[in-house]
């Protein structure tokens, strides 16, 4: 039996290739050809690469896969699609297609009014990611949740960047571990092929290993996890234990809820970035250090409206124009800082108990997104 591949373009066909396929898994490297050229003179001389996938041109290919008979009758097929991107961290940044990126995103829990964790409608998950775009924000930690294909599906087409995260346990033990490394295994072989996805998050917070300082067990396993995970997907950087006490990492993610003159004042240098610890956690735990890796500020802000009895927030304010002002002064401070690579602002949606959302619960902006992009913008 034969493989044919096709592959387009914004409608326009770029590869079409038939190879012999049988029991063994076939390797095959093709060309995508440049527009206009004709598909059997793919002058490679001349080809000026691919479209890359980014969130201002989230170029995606389409492609159908065709099994043949002898006869070149189609006996099944398959359609999907790819988007091309490279992203890695070298000298205190994080380089997107071998461009500097700052990124600008928001923590996402992904809990919905009608089901919970569960979307009522693909809709609800389209338009999470509109809002947040809405507001500036060009990513998003989706927070302790492997989410519904569709999101990502929708990240992939609306140019997103996704923080891909593992929800975590708060008590360490053996069965806890083999639990934690098989499902981790699955999510990331689930996802591997969405551009969208930048990053890989296995631990947050400590949740799960509370005993780093104490406990080596505990630090053989957030080393595990990070190994295992590179060598699950090596084309992608891996959080060690996103917030604070990070073993080996490709990233240095703090979570700080302090004011701006303290973001300020914190984050001016990475050693005094390296030496803050707003929450009384160490960066890094005993024996690991920080090697140069790039700085962001991964949880801040957590603003609630005083008078909401219903929950809590890290910080209130009376009014729209008092949570402006106080956002724009941490967003302002992190902009400023010659250091920080990136935020993740907490966070995009009211959850349950938790009022401190840009959104309320059931998604109406608490404050104009247009402003919220000025700030995020920097203007």
């Amino acid at each position: 039996m034969n493989l044919r591949a096709k592959v387009k373009l914004d409608g326009e066909q770029v590869l079409e290739d038939t190879i012999s396929v049988g029991s063994s898994l076939v390797e095959r490297s093709l060309p995508l050809l440049r527009r206009g050229d004709a598909p059997d003179t793919p002058h490679l001389a001349d080809w000026p690469g691919p479209a890359l996938w980014n969130p201002e041109h989230p170029n995606l290919y389409d492609l159908r896969l065709e099994l043949l008979d002898q006869g070149g009758e189609v006996l099944d097929r398959v359609e999907s699609y790819f988007g091309m991107r490279k992203i890695e961290t070298k000298d205190g940044k994080v380089f997107l297609n071998d461009r500097p990126l700052y990124q600008r995103l928001v923590l996402d829990q992904g809990y919905f009014p009608e089901g919970i964790l569960t979307a009522a409608t693909d809709e609800d998950l389209h338009r999470d990611i509109e809002l947040a775009k809405e507001m500036g924000f060009d990513g998003a930690r989706k927070h302790q949740k492997v989410e519904d294909p569709r999101w990502l599906f929708w990240a992939d087409t609306l140019g997103f960047f996704v923080w891909g995260e593992m929800a975590n346990a708060y008590q360490y033990g053996p069965g806890y571990v083999r639990r934690m490394t098989a499902e981790w295994q699955e999510a990331v072989m689930r996802d591997y092929n969405h551009p969208s996805i930048i990053f890989w998050v296995p631990m947050n917070e400590s949740w799960g290993v509370p005993h780093l300082a104490s406990d080596r067990s505990q630090i053989e396993h957030l080393l595990a996890l990070y190994h295992l995970t590179r060598s699950l997907d090596p084309t992608r950087p891996v959080v060690s234990n996103d917030g604070w006490e990070h073993a080996i990492t490709d990233l240095c993610t703090i979570h700080d809820y302090r004011d701006a003159e303290a973001l300020a004042k914190s984050y001016s240098t990475p050693e005094s970035s390296v030496a803050a610890e707003p929450a009384n956690k160490p960066v890094y735990v005993p024996g690991y250090a920080y090697r140069g890796e790039p700085i962001l500020l991964t949880e801040f802000g957590g603003i609630a409206f005083a008078g909401d009895e219903r929950g809590w927030g890290y910080s209130t304010v009376a009014d729209t124009e008092e949570f402006l002002e106080r956002y724009s002064s941490l967003v302002e401070a992190l902009l400023r800082s010659s250091t920080v690579q990136g935020f993740c602002y907490m966070q995009l949606t009211d959850v349950e108990q938790e009022i401190n959302g840009l959104l309320t619960y059931d998604r109406n902006p608490k404050v104009d997104p247009a402003r919220v992009r000025e700030i995020n913008d920097g203007r």
